[in-house]
């Protein structure tokens, strides 16, 4: 039998985008799944609309919970963890995509190939849902190429609770889940990925210089305060993460 995947969710504010996203989990070929879905006291009808997504479609895998107040993705995803019933553990934001084999080809690749974390490539759409770029990732990483570039793309990621257990995230504003795959390349030589885009990863263009700055704070911060990598060393990566960057966006500006 297929094992149980519980696919992580963290919400807030999101009623443009998350009935697209809870579809493409519904309409998922892999069945075997609980969808957790933390809202992190969103302020508009998101809660209103999951509720009747849930009863539309009469959904009883999907778990819900509410947060009291605004404490974050980190936070949010790590309550998710706390409370997952599954051997596998996987990352869905309330504003990305599914494509319906993901997790029929990312469990079964790792179930027969005996690889507990795996990624994907993945497409880039706007927020219209209009296809911009793909991102093709490299087909395997280790810890030290991953602190050079940071290729896994969280909606991508899954990792085996029976190899590493449960594994919670940094509690940082941003870069959390770097940091954790970090944690996971620490106890496992390489994590491997699928080559054909599985996810949508959709991006707002009035955010993206933003984002950009605050991804170059926290990525330093992740190397200093969470790695606790030396100085030297520090720089080191930071200059291959800072060239990959550039070269990526002159790529696909």
């Amino acid at each position: 039998m297929n094992p149980l995947v519980s696919i992580i969710t963290p919400t807030f504010n999101s009623s443009s985008f998350i009935l697209e996203t809870l579809e493409s989990v519904r309409v998922q070929c892999f069945t075997n799944y609980e969808h957790i879905i933390v809202d992190d006291a969103s302020t508009d009808n998101t809660l209103y609309l999951i509720n009747q997504f849930i009863k539309k479609h009469n959904l009883s895998n999907i778990r819900l919970i509410r947060l009291p107040q605004n404490v974050g993705p980190a936070v949010s995803r790590n309550a998710a963890i706390k409370i997952a019933s599954g051997r596998f553990i996987a990352f869905l934001d309330c504003d990305d995509l599914w494509k319906s084999s993901k997790l029929s080809i990312q469990i079964n690749y790792m179930l027969s190939n005996k690889v507990p974390f795996t990624y994907s490539s993945f497409d880039i759409i706007n927020e219209y849902g209009a296809f911009l770029k793909s991102v093709t990732v490299p087909k395997s990483i280790d810890y030290n190429g991953l602190l050079k570039s940071q290729v896994i793309g969280c909606l991508t990621a899954v990792y085996d609770t029976s190899f590493f257990g449960k594994v919670y995230m940094p509690e940082i504003k941003r870069r959390q889940d770097f940091a954790l795959w970090l944690k996971l390349l620490k106890q496992v030589t390489r994590a491997h990925s699928l080559s054909p885009s599985l996810c949508c990863y959709r991006i707002s263009s009035n955010s993206l210089s933003s984002n950009k700055f605050k991804a170059v704070f926290y990525t330093w911060l992740v190397y200093r305060r969470i790695e606790k990598l030396d100085f030297y060393r520090s720089i080191y990566f930071f200059s291959f993460y800072l060239f990959n960057s550039v070269k990526r966006y002159m790529r696909f500006p």
